[in-house]
C-alpha cells in the first residue's frame, strides 16, 4: 500500500502547532543531567539516585500510612514524576568537572525556571543556586545545585510540588537536609 503525502500534509500543520503548544506550554522540569558515572571511582563518597514515577510509587509503599509523617510525605510525593539526585565527594578540591555542574546550571536559565535561592562565598569557594520550575502559576520542578571545593550536589524534583510542604521529602528518598522552614498549623513556615 502506497501513502501519498499530499493526502496527509493538511495534518502535519495542527500536530505541528498543538506539539509546540504543548512543548511551550509545560517547561521540561527534568534537567539534562551529564553522566557523572566514572566520578564514582574517584570520590569517597557518592550518591546516584534516580526514581522515575514507578519507583516512587513503589518506594511509597514502603511508608507507613498509620504514622502521619509517612502518610504527608506519601502524599506529597503523589504528584511528583521523578527525584533525580547526584552527590559527590573528594578528597581533593576540585576533583569533579566544573564545567559539566555549570552545564546544568545554564539549563536553569530557561523560560519557567526561577531562581528562589542563590548563595555564592568567594571566600570558602562555595555556591548554592535553588531553582522552580512554574507552569500557570504551579510549581512543576525544582533543582537544587550546590558545589564546594571538594563537593557537589544536583537535586531535581520534577512533578507537582508543594513547596510549604517540602520540607516533609528532607531526608527522604534521597534528597539531602535543605534546612527549610518547618510548616506551622496555619500551614505557613515556622518561624
Amino acid at each position: 500500500m502506497k501513502v501519498s503525502y499530499s493526502k496527509w500534509r493538511w495534518l502535519l500543520a495542527p500536530v505541528a502547532a498543538l506539539t509546540a503548544s504543548a512543548a511551550l506550554a509545560a517547561p521540561a522540569a527534568l534537567l539534562n543531567l551529564p553522566d557523572f558515572d566514572a566520578l564514582a571511582g574517584k570520590a569517597t563518597e557518592s550518591v546516584n539516585i534516580s526514581l522515575d514515577t514507578s519507583l516512587l510509587g513503589l518506594a511509597a509503599g514502603f511508608l507507613d500510612s498509620s504514622k502521619p509523617e509517612d502518610q504527608a510525605t506519601r502524599e506529597l510525593i503523589a504528584g511528583l514524576k521523578g527525584i533525580y539526585v547526584r552527590s559527590f565527594t573528594f578528597d581533593e578540591d576540585f576533583a569533579y568537572p566544573a564545567a559539566q555542574v555549570e552545564l546544568v546550571r545554564k539549563q536553569l536559565a530557561a523560560p519557567g525556571w526561577q531562581r528562589l535561592v542563590q548563595t555564592i562565598s568567594t571566600r570558602d569557594r562555595t555556591r548554592v543556586d535553588i531553582y522552580v520550575s512554574v507552569d500557570r502559576g504551579i510549581a512543576n520542578g525544582l533543582a537544587i545545585i550546590a558545589s564546594e571545593p571538594r563537593q557537589f550536589t544536583i537535586v531535581n524534583i520534577v512533578g507537582s510540588i508543594d513547596l510549604a510542604k517540602l520540607h516533609r521529602l528532607e531526608g527522604k528518598l534521597g534528597v539531602p537536609k535543605l534546612d527549610l522552614p518547618a510548616e506551622g498549623k496555619d500551614g505557613k513556615p515556622e518561624k
